[in-house]
């Protein structure tokens, strides 16, 4: 009788809730003009100046998180919002430079 009533439990199905933030369209502005002045950092070069790597950045953190939406990539929290737009915007300044040529 003992097994039959684990293997009843083990098949009983449970339902987990699980709360997300979206930082939504001001946010991901906020993150954005984040992610651009750190991509200006971190790219090697002079960068394209405060407001054109700010308008990168604003412009990358779409890209970023449309390619981690696609991707399955779950996206939790500050962190997670900053990662998203910083790749976007390196993907960007680096599709810029191909097109343009480098800046250094």
């Amino acid at each position: 009788m003992l097994k039959l009533a684990i293997c009843l439990n083990l098949l009983q199905q449970k339902n987990y809730y699980v709360e997300m933030w979206t930082p939504g369209f001001i946010g991901t502005l906020i993150f954005g003009m984040i992610a651009g002045w750190l991509t200006g950092v971190l790219t090697r070069g002079r960068g394209y100046g405060c407001i054109v790597d700010i308008i990168l950045g604003l412009i990358g953190a779409f890209i970023g998180g449309f390619i981690f939406e696609k991707l399955h990539i779950p996206i939790f929290g500050f962190i997670g919002n900053l990662a998203a737009a910083v790749v976007g915007a390196v993907i960007l300044v680096a599709v810029v430079r191909l097109i343009s040529g480098s800046r250094d």
